[in-house]
């Protein structure tokens, strides 16, 4: 069974910075590529980060000076940490598992989105 479970998330002062975690099972975390997404009130879900089985990171244009993707082999934990947190980062952050065969990755200043297992989600409020 495919679990996917994100935490870290909550209430920061901009400028701060912040570490997502996301707990996945074994066999899912080695198989699969994984992916970062954010969810701000009102808006759609877009993804912010991706990165492959052999930790090849990419981003989205708008956040890739401050946000790193990584992963945790030992833990089997996807890593999301956001640096100089701005109001714009607040939402809510979902981890994602794809195959890396439709290429899930950020590419052109945009992430792909069709990822098929989700976890249920951690919220990050900045507050100036």
């Amino acid at each position: 069974q495919v679990q996917l479970v994100e935490s870290g998330g909550g209430s920061v002062q901009a400028g701060g910075s912040l570490r997502l975690s996301c707990e996945i099972d074994e066999d899912t975390y080695n198989r699969y590529c994984l992916g970062w997404f954010r969810q701000a009130p009102g808006k759609d879900r877009e993804g912010v980060a991706a990165i492959d089985v052999d930790g090849t990171a990419s981003y989205d244009d708008s956040v890739k000076d401050r946000y790193t993707i990584s992963r945790d082999n030992a833990k089997h934990t996807l890593y999301l940490q956001i640096f100089n947190l701005k109001s714009e980062d607040s939402g809510i952050y979902y981890c994602a598992a794809e195959e890396c065969g439709v290429v899930p990755y950020c590419s052109g200043g945009a992430c792909y989105t069709g990822y098929s297992y989700w976890g249920q989600g951690t919220r990050v409020t900045v507050s100036s």
